[in-house]
């Protein structure tokens, strides 16, 4: 039995060229069927990034109209000294507020890669979201239609 396996151990030389090809045909399958729905899932976590710094900067303010008798800013510059993480451009824009008067404002934030844009209008007590879809490259995002 040993000298068997022995005999036919000398006898393989590798793969064959049509093994090899059947091996990369189907890692090549595989990537076309990953690389979409990681891209996807790439553009979606770039959006939520975007939402979450209109989020923080409605926080901010609010905080600032708080702190001066509610009263709204529109300047960017006081949004990113209460909050800091609003500077972070890595995967997101923030836009400057405007509409901001004693009733309301509007803040929005532009995501980097899919260049899909997140608005938060307050008027009155009132918070509207929507968003815009941009030309990113085609990676679709989190903005269908004009909802988040």
């Amino acid at each position: 039995m040993l000298s068997k396996l022995s005999r036919r151990a000398q006898d393989d030389q590798g793969f064959t060229l049509i093994e090899l090809l059947v091996v990369i045909l189907i890692i090549g399958i595989l990537a076309a069927v990953a690389i979409p729905t990681f891209l996807n899932q790439r553009g979606k976590a770039y959006d939520s990034n975007a939402q979450s710094m209109v989020k923080s900067m409605q926080i901010a303010e609010e905080t600032y109209a708080t702190s001066n008798n509610g009263t709204y800013t529109n300047s960017l510059t006081s949004l990113e000294n209460i909050d800091p993480s609003i500077k972070d451009g890595s995967a997101a824009t923030p836009n400057s507020p405007t509409g901001a008067s004693s009733t309301g404002y509007t803040v929005s934030a532009t995501a980097l890669n899919t260049g899909d844009s997140f608005t938060i209008a307050e008027n009155s007590g009132n918070a509207t979201d929507s968003c815009s879809v941009g030309a990113g490259g085609g990676e679709p995002g989190a903005c269908v239609g004009s909802n988040w």
